[in-house]
């Protein structure tokens, strides 16, 4: 696992803050795809995670899934786009990150 940079935005809840992957440049038969028809990213690195949900008692904190330094798959249009300090970030609910890609 790697460690995620440390970035100065806090999720709280069960919220977690994601910096998505730049989107493939080419097609897999070598055609580059031009910026006006590329995708919106679903992937992306977990930078930071937020402590969890409360229980239904409100005792004890739920975890969430994720690590920092995961790669995680995300819906495509779940989270909110945020920019702080020069550098774009996506603030997600952990029940929009639909899987972590194992490398």
């Amino acid at each position: 696992m790697t460690t995620a940079t440390k970035v100065p935005v806090k999720p709280l809840g069960d919220r977690i803050v994601v910096q998505p992957l730049e989107a493939e440049q080419t097609t897999a038969s070598g055609l580059v795809i031009p910026d006006t028809a590329k995708e919106k990213p679903q992937e992306g690195r977990v930078l930071a995670v937020g402590p969890g949900n409360w229980d239904d008692e409100g005792s004890k904190r739920i975890p969430l899934d994720v690590n920092e330094g995961d790669i995680v798959l995300y819906s495509k249009y779940g989270g909110t786009e945020v920019k702080y300090g020069g550098e774009e970030y996506l603030v997600l609910s952990a029940r929009d990150v639909l899987a972590i890609i194992e490398k």
